[in-house]
């Protein structure tokens, strides 16, 4: 089933609507001339550490230690994503890094 050219339109119109939104409200809600609210500090430092501690978990949720590679791809890339973290401190080269060795060993070593 194929969208008609007003549908289309609409669905443009209604991205480039949230997309403005998502990006003006924060400049809205806290103008430069106003001190920006505690509990909004407060989640600026608390939230990016929940965060990937639930992608963390997120992850790891399916590996089961007692069948198939016991999990040790998933460590292995762990390691690979702290060492190169601390080293180049670069959050890119961690995942990019991470997420190659990770391929590689469920492709070519834990099949």
């Amino acid at each position: 089933m194929t969208m008609s050219i007003g549908q289309q339109i609409i669905t443009i119109g209604v991205v480039v609507f949230g997309t403005m939104l998502t990006r003006f409200l924060p400049f809205i809600l806290f103008p430069q001339n106003k001190p920006t609210p505690k509990y909004v500090q407060y989640l600026g430092k608390v939230l990016p550490s929940a965060v990937l501690g639930m992608l963390v978990i997120y992850c790891l949720k399916d590996v089961n230690i007692l069948t198939g590679s016991h999990g040790v791809p998933e460590l292995i890339a762990i390691v690979v994503i702290v060492v190169l973290h601390f080293w180049k401190k670069q959050m890119l080269i961690s995942i990019a890094g991470g997420t190659i060795v990770y391929m590689l060993l469920v492709q070519l070593i834990f099949i």
